[in-house]
C-alpha cells in the first residue's frame, strides 16, 4: 500500500511539473502547446489599429525571410520605368501591407465614426464572404498580392491572391474616366507615371466593400489617389489620399510599405462563401483554434 501511494504521488507531481513548467518552456522557445490557438498575425495588425507586423513582413505570403544585406536596385523595363512586377523568367508577389487606414486624427463625419466603432465589435466585413474590394483593402490580404504589367495593352493587373481571388485593372492609355460610370467595387483606374512613381487615380466605388480590415466606411462620392513607388528591388511604397465627402470632413491620406517575396506567385484558391470562423468574424474574438480538424 506504501508504494501504490508513492508512486501515485509521483505521478501526480510530473502531471502538475508538465502542466504548468512545459508552457513556460515552450513559450521561450516560440513554440505553442499542441492544442492551444495560434495568433493570427492578421487579427493583430487589425487590431492595432494600424499597420502590424504582419504588413512588415510581407503577410502570410511573405514566409521567406527578409532579404540579408543591402536590396538590389529597382528592376526596370527598357523605357527607363521600373517594374511593379516580376522580372523575365522570374516570379514573385507582394506580401499584405496594412491592417487599418484610418487612425485616431482621420477626420470623419459623426455618422461614419459611429459605423466605423460598430463594424470594430461585428466584423461582417464583406470581403470575408468573398465579395471584392476596391483601394487599399487589395492589399490586406493575407497571401500577398500579385502585380503583372501589360505594356503592349497600357495595362496593369492587381491580383488578390486570398479572399475573392479577383483583379483589378489600371489603364495607362492616358484616356479620362468614362462619364456616367456604374458604381462597382474596384470602380474605375487611370494612371500615369511621374518619374519613377505610378500615380492611380480611382473612382466610381460603390458601397459594398470596407477600405481596410478595420471597418473604414465610405460613400460613392469616394476618391482614392494612390502612389507606388518602388525604391529598391525588395520594397515598394504605397501612398494612398482619401476623398469623400460623404463620410469625412476633410482630406486625409496615409503610406506604408509592402515587401518582395521572391520566388512566389498566384496559386489556386477558392473562396467558400459559409466556411467561417465565426468566433473571429463575429464578435470580440482575435484568435482562432487552427489545431482541430474542420470538416466542410
Amino acid at each position: 500500500m506504501r508504494h501504490r501511494l508513492i508512486i501515485v504521488c509521483s505521478a501526480l507531481g510530473l502531471a502538475l511539473i508538465t502542466v504548468l513548467v512545459l508552457p513556460s518552456l515552450l513559450k521561450a522557445q516560440g513554440q505553442q502547446p499542441q492544442g492551444q490557438p495560434q495568433p493570427q498575425g492578421d487579427t493583430q495588425g487589425q487590431r492595432q489599429g494600424g499597420f502590424g507586423a504582419r504588413g512588415q513582413q510581407g503577410g502570410r505570403g511573405g514566409r521567406g525571410q527578409q532579404p540579408a544585406g543591402p536590396s538590389k536596385p529597382t528592376p526596370r523595363w527598357p523605357d527607363g520605368h521600373p517594374r511593379l512586377g516580376s522580372e523575365p523568367e522570374q516570379k514573385g508577389i507582394w506580401g499584405a501591407c496594412c491592417g487599418s487606414l484610418s487612425n485616431a486624427q482621420t477626420p470623419y463625419q459623426p455618422w461614419a465614426k459611429a459605423l466605423y466603432d460598430y463594424r470594430r465589435n461585428n466584423e461582417f466585413e464583406p470581403h470575408t464572404r468573398c465579395k471584392p474590394s476596391g483601394g487599399a483593402r487589395q492589399f490586406v490580404t493575407p497571401y500577398g498580392t500579385e502585380i503583372v504589367e501589360i505594356p503592349e495593352l497600357q495595362r496593369i493587373l492587381i491580383f488578390d491572391i486570398g479572399g475573392p481571388h479577383t483583379f483589378r485593372t489600371i489603364y495607362l492609355d492616358g484616356k479620362p474616366h468614362p462619364k456616367d460610370l456604374v458604381p462597382s467595387y474596384y470602380g474605375d483606374s487611370r494612371g500615369h507615371w511621374e518619374g519613377d512613381t505610378l500615380v492611380v487615380d480611382n473612382t466610381g466605388f460603390n458601397e459594398g466593400f470596407w477600405m481596410d480590415r478595420a471597418g473604414s466606411p465610405h460613400t460613392e462620392k469616394l476618391h482614392f489617389i494612390e502612389k507606388f513607388t518602388r525604391s529598391d528591388y525588395d520594397t515598394l511604397k504605397y501612398e494612398v489620399t482619401v476623398e469623400d465627402s460623404g463620410a469625412y470632413t476633410a482630406t486625409w491620406s496615409n503610406t506604408f510599405q509592402m515587401r518582395w517575396n521572391a520566388g512566389q506567385e498566384l496559386f489556386e484558391y477558392v473562396c467558400q462563401d459559409n466556411n467561417f470562423a465565426p468566433v473571429l468574424l463575429v464578435g470580440q474574438e482575435e484568435r482562432v483554434d487552427r489545431t482541430s480538424v474542420i470538416i466542410p
